[in-house]
C-alpha cells in the first residue's frame, strides 16, 4: 500500500466537542445554542424539483448504463461549456461523465499510467487529493506556487502532471486568462499533462465589469484565449455538487482532450466506473437549467454577506476569496490557534493547514450552512 497521509478532518474532533459545547444565554433565537458548522463544504439545501424528478423518472435502470454517458449527456456537457464558460467547440467525444470529481482526482494519475519515478504537481495550498492521488500512483507528490518553482527541469524532474485549480479550494484565488495561457504555453512545450480542477467556476464573487451586464465569468483552461482553440493536453474537471445541491448524487465530468479522455474511458470500462443511469439522466436536467444555479448563486451571496462582516469583526483578514464557497482568512497566528478560538464561540472551521504547509496561518470557513446556522456564527463573532 501506499503512504497515504492521515485523513485530515479527524484531527478536528476536539475542536469540535469544543464548538459543540457552545452556550451563551444572551443570545436568543438558537444563536446562542448549539455547533455552527463552518468546516467542510456539504451542501444543506434541497437539491432542485426538476432534477430529483429526472433522477425519479430513469429510476427504472434494469440494464448497464454507457461508461462513456450517453450522446445526449455529452453533448449536454459541451453546451454548457459554450453558454457558461465560453468554450464554443468543446468536441462531446472529450467528454466523460465521472463519480463525483474527487474520484476523478484522486485516481486520475494512475488512470493516465503514471507510476514510481514521475512527478505530479500541484498548488503549495491546495486540495489535499491532489497529493494523495499522486502517492495512490506511487508517483512523487510536488507541492509549488510557480513553474518557476520547478527550477531547472530534467526528464526526471519535468512533471508528467499539472494541476491547476481556478477558482480555488481553499483560498478562493481566481487566476485569469494570461496566467491560464502561460501555463498551458509551458506544459505544451515540456510535454505536460494539464489536469483544471474548475469545480467552483459558476460561485464568482468578483464585481461586474465597468459599462457590463454580464456576471464575471471565471475562465476556463478549454477557453480559446487560453489554450488557442487547441484542447490538446488538456483536461477540465467540472463537478454539479455545489452550483447544483447535487454532492449525493456523486455528479461530475471530466472534458477536453478527446484522446486523454479516450484513455480514461477505456480503463474505466474494465474497472467498471460507471456513473448511474438515472444520475447520468439528472445531470442531464441540471445542465439544461440556468435558473436554478442563479438561485442557489443568491443563497450564498447572501450568507456571505451575513458572515464576512462577522468574520472581519472578530479580527480575522480575509484573503482572496474571490469565487467558491469559503472565507479564506487570517488572524496573523497559528491556523489551528485560530480554529481553537473560534471554537470557543461554537463555530468550526478548517486550519488552513489541512491544505499545505504555506496555509498554516489561515482558516478556511465554509459558507454551506443554513441561513439560521450563519446567522447564529455571525452573531456569536460579530
Amino acid at each position: 500500500m501506499p503512504t497515504l497521509p492521515d485523513f485530515p478532518w479527524d484531527s478536528l474532533a476536539p475542536a469540535k466537542e469544543r464548538a459543540s459545547a457552545f452556550s451563551d444565554p444572551s443570545l436568543s433565537d438558537g444563536a446562542g445554542e448549539g455547533l455552527v458548522d463552518l468546516s467542510v463544504g456539504t451542501p444543506v439545501d434541497p437539491t432542485p424539483d426538476l432534477i430529483r424528478q429526472a433522477l425519479a423518472g430513469a429510476a427504472d435502470a434494469p440494464g448497464y448504463p454507457q461508461t462513456y454517458g450517453t450522446p445526449d449527456l455529452r453533448e449536454a456537457v459541451a453546451a454548457w461549456f459554450a453558454a457558461r464558460r465560453g468554450v464554443p467547440d468543446l468536441d462531446p467525444g472529450g467528454v466523460l461523465p465521472t463519480l463525483g470529481s474527487k474520484e476523478l482526482v484522486a485516481w486520475l494519475p494512475t488512470l493516465l499510467d503514471l507510476g514510481p519515478g514521475d512527478v505530479v504537481a500541484f498548488p503549495r495550498v491546495a486540495y489535499p487529493t491532489y497529493d494523495v492521488g499522486a502517492r495512490l500512483a506511487r508517483a512523487e507528490p510536488m507541492a509549488v506556487d510557480s513553474l518557476t518553482a520547478l527550477g531547472p527541469l530534467t526528464p526526471a524532474t519535468t512533471p508528467r502532471l499539472l494541476w491547476v485549480n481556478s477558482p480555488s479550494n481553499p483560498t478562493g484565488r481566481v487566476l485569469g486568462v494570461e496566467h491560464l495561457a502561460k501555463v498551458v504555453a509551458w506544459a505544451r512545450e515540456h510535454g505536460v499533462v494539464v489536469a483544471s480542477d474548475e469545480c467552483y467556476a459558476e460561485l464568482d464573487w468578483r464585481p461586474r465589469r465597468e459599462g457590463s451586464d454580464e456576471p464575471p465569468t471565471t475562465p476556463s483552461v478549454l477557453d480559446p484565449r487560453v489554450c488557442g482553440g487547441s484542447h490538446e493536453g488538456l483536461l477540465c474537471v467540472y463537478s454539479l455538487s455545489k452550483q447544483s445541491n447535487l454532492a449525493g448524487y456523486r455528479a461530475a465530468f471530466v472534458a477536453g482532450d478527446p484522446g486523454l479522455v479516450r484513455r480514461l474511458l477505456e480503463v474505466r470500462k474494465h474497472a467498471g466506473m460507471i456513473v448511474p443511469w438515472p444520475v447520468q439522466r439528472a445531470m442531464l436536467a441540471a445542465l439544461g437549467d440556468a435558473d436554478h444555479v442563479a438561485q442557489q448563486k443568491a443563497r450564498y451571496a447572501a450568507r456571505r454577506e451575513t458572515l464576512r462582516p462577522a468574520v472581519e469583526a472578530f479580527g480575522l483578514r480575509v484573503d482572496d476569496s474571490e469565487a467558491g464557497l469559503y472565507l479564506w482568512a487570517t488572524a496573523g497566528e497559528p491556523s489551528r490557534r485560530t480554529v481553537e478560538r473560534l471554537a470557543d464561540r461554537g463555530v468550526l472551521v478548517a486550519p488552513g493547514d489541512f491544505y499545505g504547509p504555506a496555509g498554516r496561518e489561515h482558516v478556511r470557513i465554509a459558507l454551506t450552512a443554513t441561513d439560521e446556522r450563519i446567522a447564529a456564527a455571525a452573531r456569536r463573532l460579530g
